[in-house]
């Protein structure tokens, strides 16, 4: 997810094109995510980087100011007013128990080393498919990949 200084960048990059223009303007690049440790200095830095492990498809390894550690997938948050009353959830890789953290328990956040969804689109399908068929394929049929 872009930053709110970021989004103000493309906005007005795009300001000028015509809505038949915007119609067909090029979808937002993904960012490299994998072993990222953002700096979280400062309020708006800690929900930055949480509202991007919550689009990042790969683990990521909070460390919370008692010093325990929680590895998992961040799959939902809730926003509030302040750090303290804004949670990040987790299902953590040993335990199928989802974890509530709160944004102002969090001292560290690292992304994982690996996205497992990489190079895993419905473009990288179809072009399988694609080369299948011209190496004179029959009954193509090409099988989601496990994602790990």
């Amino acid at each position: 997810m872009a930053t709110d200084q970021q989004e103000a960048a493309k906005i007005e990059q795009l300001a000028h094109l015509s809505p038949d223009d915007l119609d067909h303007a090029a979808g937002r690049e993904r960012e490299q995510l994998e072993g990222w440790v953002p700096e979280l200095a400062s309020d708006t830095e800690v929900r930055e980087a949480l509202e991007k492990a919550f689009d990042y498809r790969g683990n990521v390894t909070v460390t919370k100011k008692d010093g325990s550690v929680v590895e998992g997938y961040l799959f939902d948050r809730r926003t509030g007013n302040s750090l303290s009353d804004s949670f990040a959830r987790i299902i953590p890789v040993s335990d199928k128990t989802k974890v509530n953290v709160a944004y102002v328990d969090i001292a560290a956040l690292k992304f994982s080393d690996r996205d497992p969804a990489a190079g895993k689109t419905f473009e990288a399908w179809v072009k399988k498919y694609w080369e299948k068929k011209a190496a004179g394929e029959k009954n193509i049929q090409i099988e989601p990949e496990k994602l790990d």
